[in-house]
């Protein structure tokens, strides 16, 4: 984390009217301006008041404060000032990163293992946009033959790259522990996963990528996982079934609104998991024919389609665009569209949400 500098100046300073008092002339105040509130007055203040104080404070502020006593050090633990902490604390979306690395195929393996038994500790970057700031993340108690697939509620969501049943990890990047959820039931190769976690529940959806031999596979079946605060659990209970000729590509879902979504392609359109009913739809997606690199990002509550728009044949300049899809659920507006002169030979890379962050990667 970034340094704190005790020399930096502040936009206010406190003042304080000590009073003293005098044999013949009364009280005399003096007034002593200083940049720092007088420890009496921090001495004094209530516990609970502190600890409101400081749950306000934005992470990397929180963990320097961490250092000053044991009592401080010890809230990252608490049950109470963590609930205080998401009721008061601001939301601030931050972004993680992780080094894309190639998907090998786990159907045959050698007895001796693989390479990625002995890899190193993996490691995560996380941008924050309010202070344009980077930070560097490991996840050493990660075991080897994970890959990160979705993150929701500050957790990480982990899958196993083993052909076969899937196992799935969380992990909480900030305590650094793990749990570790029961195997799927189907056997899978690289299927989308959807997760999301609030206060009060835990949903997560495999879906996808169905071995039906040890040497192919289709898009079937989606299997659901849920617990709850009030004890209602279902571990891979609930399957539903795909639409048919859907062709989803290995990756992670978005969920907006009591449903996930992720890409279809040839043609481009979009998959909805109602995760209550537990039913899926398909929903077309706007100039499907001239879409290059789509990717779905949710902000503020509203699911966005971000992607390029190439009509080569209709002399239709090269654009990055924005559409939203509305309350309907079946039909997109534009809502926003970079200039073409600015992107003259790129495509999309990535796209996430929180502030709506878009990397391009140039093609030279």
């Amino acid at each position: 984390m970034e340094a704190f500098h005790p020399s930096m100046n502040l936009p206010f300073s406190y003042t304080f009217t000590p009073t003293t008092s005098g044999s013949s002339s009364g009280t005399i105040a003096n007034t002593i301006t200083t940049p720092w509130m007088d420890r009496r007055i921090w001495s004094k203040l209530p516990q609970r008041l502190l600890d409101r104080v400081l749950a306000f404070l934005p992470p990397p502020a929180f963990f320097r404060a961490r250092s000053v006593c044991k009592r401080w050090y010890a809230l990252l633990f608490s049950d109470s000032f963590l609930e205080l902490y998401l009721q008061v604390s601001p939301r601030q979306h931050w972004f993680l990163f992780f080094k894309l690395r190639t998907l090998k195929s786990h159907i045959y393996r050698s007895s001796g293992g693989g390479d990625c038994d002995n890899r190193e500790p993996c490691e995560g970057y996380i941008f924050d946009p309010y202070d344009l700031a980077w930070y560097r993340l490991s996840f050493a108690l990660v075991p080897s033959g994970f890959s990160p697939a979705s993150s929701s509620g500050g957790l990480v969501c982990w899958v196993s790259d083993e052909a076969g049943p899937k196992s799935i990890i969380l992990c909480n990047p900030i305590l650094g522990s793990l749990t570790q959820f029961p195997p799927t039931l189907r056997p899978r190769l690289f299927p989308s996963i959807g997760l999301t976690v609030n206060p009060s529940s835990i949903d997560v959806t495999v879906a996808g990528d169905d071995m039906i031999s040890p040497y192919a596979v289709k898009n079937l079946t989606a299997e659901n996982f849920h617990i709850d605060g009030g004890g209602f659990y279902s571990i891979w209970g609930t399957t539903s079934s795909l639409p048919r000729l859907c062709s989803l590509e290995s990756g992670r879902m978005v969920y907006v609104g009591g449903k996930f979504y992720c890409m279809n392609y040839n043609p481009f359109s979009v998959l909805a998991h109602d995760v209550a009913a537990n039913i899926w739809c398909k929903i077309q997606a706007p100039m499907r024919r001239f879409l290059r690199s789509p990717s779905l990002v949710e902000s503020r509550g509203n699911l966005l389609l971000v992607a390029a728009v190439e009509k080569s044949k209709l002399n239709v300049p090269k654009s990055l665009r924005l559409w939203a899809l509305q309350a309907c659920g079946a039909t997109w507006v534009e809502v926003e569209r970079m200039p073409s002169n600015s992107i003259p030979n790129s495509r999309i890379w990535k796209a996430e949400t929180g502030s709506t962050v878009l990397a391009t990667e140039t093609l030279l």
